[in-house]
């Protein structure tokens, strides 16, 4: 059984959301702890390679019954599973800030997000129906077919620990794919939680696994497992090439969600109060914890010191706090987080880089508390500029003419997302044609959501996920040529 040993925190209403452990768990005890108070929350039963080869085995064997069900009977059941999940928000938010940290209005928020993929794959469900092929031979009808590649296995990370889950999983699931899945060893409840009310929902015994356990033993069994035919992975980019590489000798299909250096790019003539607003969104939502996270700003010069005035100011009254407080900056997720914000503003400020506001840990709250930090004038050569910061640490930098914020903003091995702001409707359509990344917001934060493909360019991934396009990655066509004789 789970050891919940300060239970009272969690206030959940149905309590049975917190099961003991995965699916195939053996003896094995994983501890997860609550990063603002550092407080034991739970002991969670955990599987080993032997565990993740038996979830491959429940999962092929329920292969082929999952993907012969009717599309409407497989849509219906994840909608049973939506309306489990939105009728569970307020629990499964409470779990998620219990492990993971985040301000409960963002918790709640990702659970809305988390639930409308499984909303909206089941309705997509219904429509990979047989394309018809206008036929270069004579007496011949062709057809393609979408088919389910078989066993998916999802890796997801820790920052989105509901919401990764069910983007993956619905998409597969929708397909007519089983699934084996790998949650974080932070954020194991959102992920148990999630799979309670998949059971509930009434998905066929097999369909449906989720493994907790040590990453490179279970995962490193499903990447050599020739019956996982797919592979979805959501993390760093480091991981990423290393399943890359596992799952090459079984050819899988791979979609993968890795790093971010986001630019966001302000220039003279934008609404410079909106840039700030949509700055603190882009730079701070998830504590800076998101692969989406801006990572290094770049402000024309006739409006840079204005910028950086109203930024540092709006950044020095954010709040910080336990997530149940509803703060707007949460804690970060371990000491290593910690550790790299404090070497990327060190060292920016050896290069030259000033200090605006924070630049430390916030003793009184904790050692996982970071304060929201603003650093003026850092040079490209600092580490912050080309490596990934995922914490609440905003450089700002000057640039002076379009062709040289592009070739600044493109010079990175990541692709994900970029930031700009302007009122030029010309400068708006070059530079969403220039930048080298997958995804582009132009005045504004916000652009993901189920009905979009969401993924990035060069080393930030393969492959895309949301959208019609997210049920690629899970389907085979099959080409049918046929002559009636």
């Amino acid at each position: 059984m789970s050891d919940l040993s300060n239970k009272p925190t969690f206030g959940l209403s149905d309590p049975e959301l917190l099961p003991g452990g995965g699916d195939f768990a053996g003896d094995g005890r994983l501890a997860v702890r609550d990063p603002a108070s550092g407080a034991l929350i739970a002991q969670v039963a955990i599987s080993d390679a032997h565990g993740a080869r038996a979830a491959v085995d429940a999962a092929d064997t329920a292969f082929e019954g999952w993907a012969t069900t009717l599309p409407q009977d497989r849509a219906a059941i994840l909608h049973r599973w939506h309306a489990l999940i939105v009728d569970a928000k307020e629990d499964l938010a409470r779990i998620m800030v219990a492990e993971q940290g985040k301000p409960i209005s963002e918790a709640r928020g990702e659970i809305d997000y988390a639930a409308s993929f499984v909303q909206f794959y089941a309705e997509e469900a219904l429509r990979p129906n047989i394309e018809g092929v206008t036929s270069h031979l004579p007496d011949a009808e062709m057809e393609l077919w979408r088919e389910p590649v078989g066993v998916a296995a999802l890796i997801t990370p820790w920052n989105f620990p509901s919401a990764m889950i069910t983007r993956k999983a619905a998409a597969a699931l929708a397909a007519g794919c089983t699934v084996v899945i790998h949650p974080s060893a932070e954020t194991p409840l959102s992920a148990l939680a999630l799979a309670v009310l998949a059971q509930r929902a009434g998905f066929p015994q097999g369909v449906v696994n989720t493994v907790v356990g040590d990453a490179a033993a279970i995962v490193g069994e499903w990447t050599s497992d020739k019956r996982v035919r797919a592979l979805s992975f959501t993390g760093s980019t480091e991981v990423g090439r290393l399943l890359y590489r596992q799952s090459a000798d079984s050819v899988k299909r791979l979609v993968m969600e890795l790093g971010g250096h986001a630019p966001f790019i302000v220039f003279k003539g934008a609404d410079i109060d909106r840039a700030v607003t949509e700055a603190i969104k882009a730079k701070f939502a998830t504590s800076g914890q998101d692969c989406l996270g801006a990572n290094r700003f770049y402000i024309q010069r006739p409006v840079y010191e204005e910028f950086c005035a109203k930024f540092a100011k709006a950044v020095e009254v954010l709040s910080l706090g336990h997530g149940m407080d509803d703060p707007d900056i949460g804690p970060l997720i371990h000491e290593r987080a910690i550790d790299k914000q404090q070497a990327h503003v060190d060292d920016a400020v050896a290069k030259g880089a000033r200090l605006l506001t924070g630049g430390s840990v916030d003793a009184g709250l904790g050692k996982l508390f970071y304060r929201p930090t603003v650093l003026a004038d850092v040079p490209d050569e600092a580490a912050i500029m080309s490596e990934e910061t995922f914490g609440p640490v905003a450089p700002l930098t000057v640039f002076d003419d379009e062709e040289e914020v592009i070739a600044r903003a493109n010079a990175t091995e990541y692709g994900l997302v970029a930031y700009v702001h302007s009122l030029d409707p010309r400068r708006i359509y070059r530079l969403t044609r220039a930048l080298q990344f997958g995804m582009v917001a132009v005045n504004r934060t916000k652009v993901t959501g189920a009905p979009i493909p969401f993924g990035g360019t060069k080393q930030s991934g393969l492959g895309r996920e949301g959208a019609r396009q997210g049920l690629e990655a899970f389907t085979d066509i099959k080409y049918v040529c046929r002559d009636w004789g």
